[in-house]
């Protein structure tokens, strides 16, 4: 078989600035800034100016310039696997994938920060809000382990859990001034799906549990029961053509 370039073709391009980032890219450079804060290389008025242009950024050509001062700076943009893979089938055990995770921890200093869409939720993650907020979205995510452990601190600032239906939640969080919510606690789970523990403190905070399905699902349940509506309807057309 002739390749492109022996036949006059051109060869693809590599991937470039304007290839669109996912989560995992923006959690790698804001761990970056992380380390750059701890050593000392940016106080923390850069840190949250950075972090904050980090969860903004939607293409590789916005997170470059934001860590090319700093040390491991470049945003590397991911190969493109040219085999053509068949899609996850959906199933519980098809999103039971094991490894590290795409993102392990998150921040908030009078700032927010958010993981959601697809994603690979560790063993345990760790998040911290302090005047500030999170949300974290499990309803389209991986998972490392059949049982997760989400540990969050509230401290005047508040965390989202938003979970798919199906999954078993446990909360075993303390709450001072502030609490966990155990709204979706004792739901039984569906065979084969994950476990979401969540634990942590809060003080003058909060953490919410809520159970939500993704909005392709809300519009195909919409779709469904429009779709019996119009079903029930040339039923009785047919009934009644009958009787005629």
């Amino acid at each position: 078989m002739t390749d492109a370039v022996s036949s006059g073709g051109t060869p693809p391009r590599p991937p470039g600035p304007e290839l669109r980032a996912a989560d995992a890219d923006r959690e790698r450079v804001a761990e970056v800034l992380r380390d750059a804060l701890a050593e000392g290389r940016l106080d923390m008025e850069e840190f949250e100016e950075r972090l904050d242009a980090t969860y903004k950024a939607r293409t590789y050509g916005e997170l470059a310039p934001i860590t090319r001062d700093l040390p491991v700076g470049q945003v590397a943009a991911p190969k493109v696997d040219m085999l053509k893979r068949p899609e996850p089938d959906g199933s519980w055990a098809s999103r039971i994938v094991g490894g590290e995770g795409s993102s392990a921890w998150a921040v908030a200093v009078m700032s927010g920060f958010q993981r959601k869409g697809r994603w690979t939720v560790p063993r345990r993650f760790n998040c911290f809000a302090f005047w500030g907020g999170g949300e974290l979205d499990l309803r389209e995510a991986n998972f490392a382990d059949g049982e997760v452990e989400i540990n969050c601190v509230a401290i005047m600032g508040g965390v989202q859990v938003i979970v798919p239906p199906g999954v078993e939640v446990v909360v075993r969080g303390i709450g001072i001034m502030g609490g966990f919510d155990h709204r979706e606690q004792g739901v039984p789970g569906e065979p084969g799906a994950p476990r979401v523990v969540v634990t942590g403190f809060a003080f003058w905070g909060g953490v919410g549990v809520e159970r939500k399905v993704t909005r392709a699902e809300r519009q195909r349940l919409r779709e469904d029961r429009r779709q019996r509506r119009l079903d029930r309807r040339e039923a009785v057309r047919e009934l009644r053509r009958g009787e005629d």
